[in-house]
């Protein structure tokens, strides 16, 4: 018997059909061990000896694979053709060492796509596990494993309310922190355009005024309405005659076929996925054999899939759309050894695959790799220049032909940001000498807008531009900075939150090397040195020990409040602006408006984090959260202005919980708290949350009310004892009937909080393959799972009820199987007290007893 081990069980049933009855095929589910996350599991004292402890929901498998090795005459270790599936094998591989169960033969596979060729054909290749591989996971778990570990005590007791840092995660937060300093402290200047609107032939287009006076304009020359006024007179005034038409043909190249970094952009892009969503639903695919290895830098494809893409285009369009020779793309990958063949359709005979989000998914990536290998689009783009008589004033119109589709036809790779100049629209066909309509002449003005906010996609781009991480780390670690509230994602953009301000500042300023960008991307040069054998991998960790572990020492024997002062003093400028009435920056504005002199603002540290006071407390009680730079602070309530119907003072207070809003005194005062996501509290946002709960209307088949309100846990809607969220706070009081009635029934189908349990199944999905039981999808009292009448699954959170596939379903219930029974907690407690008191009761109240042990154990039933 020949064994082979693989991740997951879905790939081990699919490859265990291609490979014959000698061959048994077992799923090692992942990573089988890990280093304890506790100190002393990396000891660089002892060459960076590692500890390794098996995962507790791993043994019942491991005791498997050991069981079968035994018996098996070839060991055959085919996890995926990666340093992280090298790693499983090696990992595999020593545990059973230790077990003595390791076969006389070992062999380790690689295969880039579980199909039955490629499997077929890998069996025919083995090697060796790659030593270089191995290394290179080794010298990043520990060099993770040490940042973590060395770090995150000394932010614990120097920097309240901090988490913990990552070596790259830290990074990544210092990037969305920027950009957020950036947007601070941008100002906006205004500049205005002048567009006529014209007419040639019965066609209408626009023309951009871009001389004046003589003058050439840029985008910001009309710096004024005056000015702009001016300059609209002028061309309004003006007779415009065609001076000159420049047409040039240009040329667009497809992109090359997906990387795992352009996938997760693109799918952010065009689908809104996040970077997890879309790699769970890229393993997915990948597991189901419908594309090719999802975690790659390569952007070449195998000849014979190039060969298989032509002849799909070939019968798809007419011979223009397919170039006279294969294209050829080169990878941009610094580490070879971990280029593989870029992602695409094991079969482009099949355009669809998949069902719900992975099928998206799968279209996407389907039609990026077919385009790849399409002919080049053909574009015609056309300046017309008009001059009026003077020859002091010049418009010009643009605009863009598609002569012929070529790829376009099929795809077009998304944009994270759109230009204002893109020139998209078809002109009339006009001469030099022509003398087009004029129907109207607009004046409009434009403030310049600060950098945007990183999307999922612009952040991954950015990473991968500065060689931080990789690809494949991409999406856990934007998940950690999610995880630990240093982030918040609001329309698909990040925003920094306090905490990780706070967190970065510190860094900044303690460790400022290791928070460096090129110092990062340097790092992972020299792990893709130790993959591809050009250095060794205890040297790189060495290196990087002798230098941050006196550094974190250093800063761990400083105090906390020598800390604060050092932070209060690097973060000065953005937590003390400068004031608009001229006074200190750090001036206590209650210290001032009660006479009290000397008031002065500095960075505190508290047991719940940061926050701005007054260095005359107690005296002075003022105090403003961290993040709240040049507010007036939460020491003394300040009034918002009047109601506009009872003309009664709104204040805006703080209390235990945080900021709120007062209207009245007393009992009879009508409190609200302030949202987090509110921009700006003004007036008309203060009566808003004073008018709430808000009636949205009666309920079209109950004909009760529908109530929409901000409670503890954030935004809501309430029908008839049922719940269901909504995303923001102004989604109270902008949600209509029809929205509130379709919000509500999606959360009773979800199982949200005052719904029921429904008895019907929301999907079937026929026999369980092992067990024979149907497979249910049902709404449970802690969400949706999938269960074979034996084993319960919960649905994971990045998974849709309605997206949940029959494979989704056999893999979720196999993969909680493996784990084992759920414990029953207290179910051996029950037992002892009622057999103790058998033994210890009077003879002659033994039938009182057992009357009392029966009601026992019928409650029990």
């Amino acid at each position: 018997m020949q064994l082979v081990i693989v991740e997951s069980p879905a790939k081990a049933k699919t490859i265990e059909k291609y490979l014959g009855s000698d061959y048994k095929v077992l799923a090692s589910y992942g990573h089988v061990r890990d280093l304890p996350p506790k100190d002393g599991s990396v000891k660089p004292d002892e060459g960076f000896a590692m500890d390794w402890e098996l995962y507790g929901d791993k043994q019942k498998q491991v005791r498997a694979i050991a069981d079968a090795a035994k018996t098996a005459d070839r060991l055959i270790l085919a996890t995926d053709p990666d340093r992280e599936g090298e790693a499983i094998s090696w990992h595999v591989l020593e545990l059973l060492k230790k077990r003595k169960a390791l076969p006389k033969d070992v062999e380790r596979v690689t295969f880039n796509a579980i199909t039955k060729t490629a499997v077929t054909d890998a069996m025919k290749k083995p090697r060796e596990l790659d030593r270089d591989l191995i290394d290179a996971y080794l010298a990043r778990r520990a060099l993770d494993y040490l940042f973590g570990f060395t770090l995150s005590p000394v932010l614990w007791r120097k920097l309240p309310g901090a988490k913990s840092a990552g070596r790259v995660q830290s990074v990544a937060l210092r990037l969305i922190v920027e950009r957020e300093r950036e947007i601070e402290a941008f100002t906006p200047q205004e500049y205005w355009s002048v567009i006529a609107k014209m007419e040639h032939d019965g066609t209408g287009f626009d023309a951009r005024l871009v001389k004046f006076e003589g003058n050439k304009l840029d985008r910001l020359s009309l710096g004024d309405e005056g000015t702009a006024i001016r300059a609209k007179t002028a061309v309004m005034n003006g007779a415009f005659t065609v001076e000159d038409v420049d047409t040039k043909p240009v040329k667009r190249n497809p992109a090359p076929p997906f990387t795992t970094s352009t996938l997760q952009q693109e799918a952010a892009r065009k689908l809104h996925y996040s970077a997890s969503h879309t790699m769970r639903l890229a393993q997915g695919l990948y597991e189901q054999g419908l594309i090719t290895y999802m975690r790659t830098d390569g952007v070449q494809m195998d000849p014979g899939a190039i060969s298989q893409a032509r002849k799909a285009i070939s019968d798809r369009y007419d011979g223009h759309y397919l170039p006279e020779k294969p294209r050829q793309y080169q990878t941009k990958a610094k580490n070879a050894q971990e280029a593989h063949e870029a992602i695409r359709p094991t079969d482009f005979t099949k355009p669809r695959g998949g069902s719900g989000d992975a099928a998206k998914l799968y279209d996407l990536i389907y039609k990026r790799a077919l385009a790849s290998q399409m002919a080049a689009a053909a574009l015609e783009r056309t300046s017309v220049t008009l001059r009026d008589g003077t020859g002091q004033h010049e418009l010009r119109a643009s605009g863009q032909v598609v002569k012929f589709p070529g790829f376009l036809a099929l795809y077009e790779e998304g944009l994270d940001q759109k230009s204002d100049d893109d020139d998209e629209g078809l002109l009339p066909q006009m001469k030099s000498g022509d003398r087009p309509a004029k129907k109207s002449v607009d004046a409009a003005q434009h403030l310049t807008q600060p950098p945007p906010r990183y999307s999922e996609a612009s952040l991954v781009k950015r990473l991968e531009e500065l060689g931080i991480g990789r690809p494949s780390t991409y999406a856990a670690t934007l998940q950690v900075l999610k995880d630990r509230d240093y982030v918040r994602t609001e329309k698909n953009r990040f925003f920094a939150e306090d905490s990780g301000r706070l967190l970065t500042a510190f860094l900044e300023r303690f460790f400022t090397r290791y928070v460096a960008y090129d110092f990062t991307a340097g790092m992972e040069d020299e792990l893709d040195d130790v993959s591809g054998g050009r250095a060794d991998w205890h040297t790189v960790l060495e290196a990087f020990w002798r230098d941050f572990k006196p550094k974190s020492d250093e800063v761990m024997e400083q105090k906390p409040s020598d800390i604060t002062v050092a932070l209060d003093e690097f973060l000065s400028d953005y937590l003390f602006p400068p004031r608009e009435d001229g006074l200190a920056p750090r001036a206590c504005p209650q210290c001032i408006a009660e006479g009290r002199e000397g008031g002065e603002l500095h960075l505190r540290g508290g047991r719940n984090g940061a926050f701005i006071g007054c260095i005359n407390y107690p005296e002075c009680k003022f105090t403003r959260r961290f993040g709240q730079p040049g507010e007036d602070g939460e020491g003394a309530d300040t009034e918002i202005g009047k109601h506009p119907d009872t003309g009664e003072a709104i204040e805006r207070k703080t209390g235990r919980f945080g900021p709120y809003i007062q209207m009245g005194e007393g009992k009879e005062a009508k409190r609200a708290s302030i949202p987090k996501d509110i921009p700006e509290l003004d007036l008309d946002w203060a009566v808003k949350l004073l008018s709430l709960p808000r009636i949205v209307g009666e309920h079209p088949e109950t004909g009760k009310e529908i109530e929409a309100n901000i409670g503890r846990y954030g935004p809501y809607l309430r029908h008839d004892g049922k719940y269901a969220k909504l995303a923001g706070t102004a989604d109270v009081f902008d949600t209509g009937m029809n929205a509130a009635v379709t919000l509500l029934a999606e959360a009773q189908n979800r199982g949200g909080r005052g719904a029921r349990a429904k008895a019907e199944p929301l999907k079937t999905f026929g026999e369980h393959p092992t067990s024979g039981g149907e497979i249910k999808l049902l709404a449970g009292r802690y969400g949706p799972y999938v269960t074979d009448g034996t084993t319960n699954a919960t649905i994971p959170r990045d998974m849709k009820p309605e997206d949940v596939t029959a494979e989704d379903a056999v893999r979720l219930i196999d993969e909680r199987a493996a784990k084992g029974p759920a414990k029953k907690k207290g179910a051996k407690k029950k037992a002892a007290p009622k057999k103790t008191a058998a033994k210890k009761a009077p003879a002659k109240k033994a039938p009182a007893k057992k009357k009392t042990a029966a009601k026992a154990e019928d409650a029990e039933e």
